[in-house]
């Protein structure tokens, strides 16, 4: 038998635990098989006891109690889908282990009807509980009074230091079947729509696996209002004993209050019984609309803490995250959140994108704030590469493995062992290296090209192209079982032409760059080069970008970088297309011609007189030359041999 018991709400959530024929202990104190951090548990909480193949759970004495399906125990019995809750933590016992389907009540919203009695009615503001002391003082204390203020106060210490929203909910619905003889309950959080973001239901009658019904009318009225209701009767009730749902469950009292947040409706605790003999009366209502007060409380500091928790997570993310990217769009940031996701794990990634947008950088950025960034980190461009020296160059071979194989030789897989193998352009592997590389993923083991055993292999593979794999799959160039194999994560590069707002900001990283490079001084962008940088389309995308800075850096003869400085396909296409500046750029486009002619005419075609007439480098005037099309209105002769 493989019992176990399996997180399903708190720091354990998702994590399964294996019982052996032993007792496993669960508690505060590390000494415990099951050491739960939470303080809101004993340092020995509980026991889980091995008893002829069954097992037990034993509360050892501790300060908040043991729950099993909602109910405190002192010991009792396990059965498959029960649910224990110990603090923070909800688990689910399972005698087997197999798939795991959640046994948690569904809860389902069931009609819509206005109800026609009046029921009765109570706001926060009327409510006992929550007045002042003196109020309270006043009140008669009878035996009733002091077990709800009894269980208020439980409920209070039960639930406040809780920092999980579904355990919240979870231990709630425990501690309000103490104090309510609720047969069914749920805890509903709404969100901004007629649906809600979370729902907890638990039927004690028929069990975990079948829904809790909650009567729409009823919540609708407690959204709107803001009060807090019982309907004693609801076969009295002409609407609501003609709701289906309640009718086949025989509902005889249905209780509900909301949770309130700085004065709006958060939520409701929802609860019904069948029990004529034991319906929900004024002192119910009185002391469930106290809950919902401590309970507002509490999810309104869960909430907080939550989302302080996740801005600190961002934060720490974005300042550790190493990257050589540059780009504050929104594109850019998403690819930045979606390393800073990757990165940790050992997952398989798939980057798209057209060339020159990055791909590799991001792999290397992946690579770099992984576990494995202290490895190697080994790019292969598999469209570099001849096929027929691609295999040896992966896989490597054995000495005698091919003509010319005078010595055994380690591929580049074997050189990423342990790091991370980047294959960029994967989509040019030929047919008989996608079987071998599938073989890889599956397997996590090769062959030298030669070999015949089989090596292990520990490396992370990150696969880029800039073509869309899944048409080349649906075209028959790729195989369908290696493109799931690489698409476990996938996240594809934005063009440049789609992140135009980045392109200043690259421009002057391009500047810096260059002017280093070429030792030059750093030179500003001129406002018509910057306009021209952003209109125009940019098929290469960055690279084409530092290749058009670093050519205006080069061959700019002035203080800054003009437009004419730039590439004739940034000018050509990259010039804003307004019809007034259209016209004026067309007006000094035919100045420029005519004054250039008219040097030249006056130097007789000698372009070094022409471009001193014009206060300019002879360089700079032969690119104009070039760029306003004068080759063929300037005679053959009147330039040198090998400046055309």
């Amino acid at each position: 038998m493989n019992s176990r018991v399996l997180g399903i709400a708190g720091p354990f959530q998702g994590t399964a635990f294996s019982l052996s024929d032993r007792n496993v202990s669960i508690g505060r104190d590390p000494s415990n098989d099951l050491w739960i951090a939470d303080h809101s548990l004993s340092r020995q909480h509980c026991l889980l006891v091995s008893q002829d193949g069954q097992f037990a759970i034993r509360d050892l004495g501790s300060k908040n109690g043991t729950l099993v399906n909602g109910m405190p125990i002192g010991e009792q019995l396990l059965h498959d889908g029960d649910h224990i809750s110990v603090g923070d933590s909800v688990f689910i016992f399972q005698l087997e282990e197999g798939e795991v389907h959640l046994e948690r009540s569904p809860v389902e919203l069931t009609e819509t009807t206005e109800i026609e009695l009046s029921p009765l009615l109570l706001r926060a503001d009327d409510a006992l509980y929550l007045q002042s002391d003196k109020v309270t003082a006043s009140l008669p204390k009878t035996a009733r009074m002091a077990l709800d203020l009894n269980a208020l106060l439980k409920i209070a210490t039960g639930i406040g230091g809780i920092r999980d929203q579904e355990s919240l909910q979870w231990q709630l619905l425990g501690f309000i079947f103490d104090v309510v003889p609720a047969e069914r309950g749920a805890v509903l959080l709404f969100d901004d729509t007629e649906k809600f973001s979370s729902a907890v239901g638990w039927d004690r009658v028929r069990g975990p696996a079948h829904p809790v019904r909650v009567s729409r009318t009823v919540v609708q009225r407690i959204r709107r209002d803001g009060v807090g209701l019982v309907v004693n009767d609801v076969s009295a009730d002409t609407t609501l004993a003609h709701v289906q749902t309640l009718a086949e469950l025989h509902v005889h009292s249905v209780l509900c209050v909301p949770l309130l947040v700085s004065g709006k409706v958060v939520g409701a605790i929802y609860l019904d019984s069948k029990r004529a003999t034991r319906h929900f009366d004024e002192g119910h209502l009185q002391v469930m609309t106290a809950v919902a007060g401590i309970a507002s409380l509490a999810l309104d500091n869960v909430r907080h803490w939550e989302q302080l928790q996740q801005e600190n997570q961002q934060l720490r993310a974005e300042v550790n995250l190493e990257h050589d990217m540059l780009g504050a769009s929104q594109r850019m940031r998403e690819v930045f959140e979606f390393i800073r996701r990757v990165a940790p794990t050992d997952s398989t990634v798939l980057i798209e994108g057209e060339s020159g947008t990055g791909k590799e950088m991001v792999a290397r950025a992946i690579h770099r704030n992984s576990s494995r960034a202290d490895r190697p980190f080994v790019a292969i461009n598999c469209a570099a590469i001849a096929e027929t020296l691609l295999e040896s160059e992966l896989f490597g071979h054995e000495k005698g493995a091919f003509t010319g194989a005078v010595s055994q030789k380690k591929g580049k897989m074997e050189a990423a062992d342990g790091g991370t193998l980047f294959l960029d352009e994967v989509s040019e592997l030929a047919p008989s290296l996608q079987a071998k590389l599938l073989r890889v993923l599956q397997e996590r083991e090769f062959e030298r090209v030669g070999g015949i055993r089989p090596l292990k292999l520990d490396i992370r593979l990150i696969a880029a192209t800039n073509r869309l794999l899944r048409e080349e799959v649906q075209k028959g160039t790729f195989r369908k079982d290696l493109y799931y194999r690489l698409n476990v994560v996938s996240v594809t590069m934005p063009a440049l032409r789609d992140r135009r707002e980045d392109i200043p900001l690259l421009a002057d990283h391009f500047i810096a760059k260059a002017s280093r490079k070429c030792k030059t001084r750093m030179k500003p962008l001129s406002a018509e080069a910057s306009a021209c940088l952003i209109a125009y389309d940019w098929p290469g995308n960055v690279r084409e970008l530092e290749n058009a800075i670093e050519r205006a850096v080069v061959l700019g003869s002035t203080e800054s970088i003009l437009h004419d400085d730039l590439p004739e396909a940034v000018l050509e296409a990259g010039s804003p297309l307004t019809a007034s500046t259209a016209k004026y750029l067309g007006t000094i486009k035919d100045t420029k011609k005519q004054l250039i002619l008219q040097a030249l005419q006056q130097s007789n075609g000698g372009y070094i007189e022409a471009a001193k007439a014009l206060g300019m480098h002879p360089n700079s005037l032969l690119r104009l030359i070039r760029n306003l099309d004068l080759k063929a209105a300037v005679k053959a002769g009147s330039l040198p041999p090998g400046t055309g």
